[in-house]
């Protein structure tokens, strides 16, 4: 009898968890989202009505969406942006995270090209890495070598990681999209990409 309850534990965990976790990370993010500009609605208003402040963060977004497409915008966009990046102390955050955010966001380049294997932290041990460009010449001229710079991401979270440049020999391409590499990142190595087929689900392999 304590087997089978332990199991019906084990098994209703197993099935809430992720459901209990998703609630909090949406709640949370509805929170963030609304609490963004919710004070400045409050004060319009002179009480806080739950939810509004997402539709006003909502707008904003969209509104800057829309003022980047027009010339005046763009211009007013760039001017806030040299601002920001020769801004003392800002300026190292605010640089670090559009760096982060473009590197991550589809546009007219790939920052990512292909999915690779690299051997770290020792040989004999792999890990999955993103190829983002040739080497730098200078660091090709001093090492003697024709490097490849690499992204190695961390998991769960691909947005930290180191930058590698190591010899072109060393870095094994695969022919993995880079989405399903990041997939395979993110989940730890769970779901794996199944060539001409949807990903596989490693936990019930074997």
């Amino acid at each position: 009898m304590v087997k089978r309850l332990r199991n019906y534990l084990i098994t209703g965990a197993i099935v809430l968890v992720p459901v209990v976790l998703t609630w909090y990370v949406l709640l949370s993010l509805f929170r963030f989202l609304d609490g963004l500009t919710a004070q400045w609605v409050a004060q319009v208003l002179g009480h806080a009505i739950p939810g509004l402040g997402l539709l006003v963060t909502v707008f904003i977004v969209l509104t800057t969406g829309i003022l980047t497409r027009s010339f005046l915008g763009r211009e007013l966009i760039n001017m806030g942006q040299s601002i920001l990046s020769g801004t003392p102390i800002v300026r190292g955050v605010y640089v670090t995270m559009k760096q982060i955010v473009d590197a991550f966001t589809v546009t007219d380049q790939t920052a990512f090209k292909r999915v690779a294997l690299v051997e770290y932290p020792r040989r004999e041990l792999w890990a999955i890495a993103f190829v983002t460009a040739d080497g730098p010449q200078e660091a090709c001229a001093i090492s003697g070598e024709e490097l490849v710079s690499v992204f190695l991401p961390t998991t769960p979270n691909p947005t930290s990681g180191y930058l590698i440049m190591l010899p072109k020999r060393d870095v094994k391409l695969l022919e993995m999209s880079v989405e399903d590499g990041l997939k395979l990142v993110v989940s730890g190595g769970v779901f794996a990409p199944v060539p001409g087929g949807a990903p596989r689900d490693n936990r019930r392999s074997g």
